[in-house]
Formats: structure tokens, sequence, C-alpha cells
């Protein structure tokens, strides 16, 4: 079989995995961040690191948070996306040390920021956020952790106590080498706009949202 060979006859060596870029003090309303800046060469996307102190190599607190411009911008109330964000950055501050894992290209569960928009467009006509992705076409999550994972390796860390309600976050960073000491709760207080929303991540999606049923009154 032939080679891919490049224009001077040399092979490809295009670049995988993800690459350490920048590393750059990034002063916020919870305190002072290192953003570690990362180039993911196989999907094209930029990341970021959020680092706050001397994280050490284990049992290191950290978030895996995936982007939402709605919520972690707009302050939207269809999900707990930008409250989780700030839950997140906060309980880093109070350890004293933690990563915030920023991860881009993962809008909507995976399927990008407009489909998600026409997601939440049939939400509000009644299907569910599994149903809605389905209508679309779409999978329910076409999330990746591969990258979230070699970031953490790159940082030096080998185990984590993960701030999640999400299994399959953990399952991931498991299968890539990474342990979890401790799964921790990040439970924020459910409103009219997205207990349905959270119902559903509950009964369809597996996450641990044990607070819901204190709200049986939320329509």
């Amino acid at each position: 079989m032939t080679e891919n060979l490049g224009v001077l006859g040399k092979k490809s060596s295009r670049r995988t995995g993800a690459e350490r870029v920048v590393n750059a003090p990034l002063p916020t309303v919870y305190g002072q961040f290192q953003a570690v800046g990362y180039m993911d060469h196989d999907r094209g996307d930029e990341q970021v690191a959020l680092v706050y102190g001397d994280i050490g190599t284990d049992g290191v607190l950290v978030r895996l948070h995936s982007e939402c411009l709605t919520g972690d911008a707009f302050g939207s109330q269809h999900c707990e996306c930008g409250d989780q964000l700030d839950a997140a950055m906060r309980a880093v501050v109070a350890e004293g040390s933690g990563v915030v894992v920023y991860l881009r290209g993962h809008e909507g569960r995976g399927i990008g920021l407009l489909a998600k928009l026409r997601a939440m467009a049939l939400q509000a006509e009644g299907l569910d956020t599994v149903e809605a992705n389905l209508a679309l076409g779409l999978p329910v999550d076409a999330r990746d952790y591969g990258v979230a994972a070699q970031i953490l390796h790159d940082l030096g860390v080998r185990s984590v106590r993960l701030m999640s309600n999400n299994p399959r976050k953990r399952e991931a960073l498991l299968r890539h080498g990474i342990q979890v000491a401790e799964q921790v709760p990040l439970l924020i207080p459910p409103c009219e706009s997205n207990i349905t929303y959270l119902r559903t991540k509950r009964e369809r999606l597996d996450h641990h949202l044990p607070h819901l049923d204190a709200v049986a009154h939320l329509s």
C-alpha cells in the first residue's frame, strides 16, 4: 500500500491530540486562575483549562464543563449549565486548588448551537430533550471526553474528585486512564423553566439528581 506522502514526498506529519499552546494569568471574580490553552488537533477545537492553585496529582477537584453559550453567557434558565459553571469555579477556589476544563465543541451535548436551538424550539412544543434530538435525526449525546483526559494528563493529574452528576463523564475518564476517586454532586436548585429538562436528564440520561424529589410542586 502506498504511504500518505506530502508534497515533497515525505510522510504526512499532521499533529494529533491536544497540544498545550499558552499559559496566561486570568483574574476572575472568583479568584486568580491560570488559563491553559490547548489546540485539539483531532477535532480542530480550541480548548482551555482553568487551573487554580497548586493542584498536585491525586484527588484533584475537577469539573469537565461542556460549552453552553445560552447558559454560560446569556443566563438561560432552560438548563442549569451557567449555575454549574459558577458553582464549580467557586468550589475550586474554596478548596484552594482545582481545575475547570471548559470543553468547546460540546454545545447542545455535541450537536452544535443552531441544532440545540432547533431542539429547544421542539421542546417548547412539548418534546423532551431526548425526543427533540432524535426528531432532528441527531444523537442524544455526541460528546467525547478524550481531549479532557489528555488535558488532565498534560497537567499531571492522575486522579480526580469529579464535580458531576453525569455517570458518563466518570466512565469516560476511566476509559482514558484518569482515576476517579470521588464523584462530587453539583446540584443546582431547579426552577419552573428547567424542571422538565432536569427530570428528563435523570430519567432518560441517568444523571444523579436526587434533589428533584423535593420539588414535586414545580410543573
